[in-house]
């Protein structure tokens, strides 16, 4: 098996051109863009930490023209404001049915399933890793779902894992030194 030098050590050959097809990248939050913990408060605040590793990384996808897709069981203002402040447009947010909600996207955007890669961490997500051609899970995931995953990131959900596969795909599009300077 053939192994490409990256900032994350050496990846799969296969896998960094399987990358560089893909044209939306669809996420988790819970677990994912964050830590997996929700703070809530005497009066039912609710809190998540969300990673400024990670808002740089999507910036950085749509900047080239790779869609960024939230796709999330919970229904929370946080991941809508946050989102939407690094730009994501497309947030689907309360479904059970994440294979579904990918399908629909798929659709929409008029992509096959070549073009898609989706990052999960627990059993919900593993619907969509039938319809994207890349799945990715974090080293905090369930173990099934890692088990499940084409790839686990080196680094945790909400540590930076987004910004691990975001810097992938830039790599495998050739566009890595375009967004950081020449130096990386």
């Amino acid at each position: 098996m053939s192994t490409i030098e990256t900032l994350y050590g050496p990846v799969n050959n296969h896998f960094i051109h399987k990358l560089s097809k893909i044209k939306l990248l669809v996420c988790d939050v819970d677990g994912v863009f964050s830590d997996g913990s929700i703070y809530m408060g005497n009066n039912g605040e609710e809190l998540k930490a969300f990673h400024t590793l990670d808002g740089y990384g999507v910036k950085s996808m749509l900047k080239i023209g790779i869609d960024v897709a939230i796709v999330t069981g919970r229904q929370s203002a946080i991941v809508e404001n946050r989102m939407s402040a690094l730009g994501v447009s497309l947030i689907v947010q309360g479904v059970e049915d994440k294979k579904n909600a990918v399908q629909k996207l798929k659709a929409g955007l008029n992509l096959k399933k070549e073009n898609i890669a989706s990052m999960g961490d627990d059993m919900p997500d593993v619907g969509m890793f039938e319809l994207s051609n890349v799945s990715i899970s974090v080293p905090n995931g369930h173990p099934y779902v890692r088990s499940a995953a084409e790839y686990v990131t080196k680094t945790n959900g909400g540590a930076g894992a987004v910004r691990e596969i975001c810097d992938l795909i830039l790599f495998a599009n050739n566009k890595l030194n375009r967004i950081y300077g020449s130096s990386v």
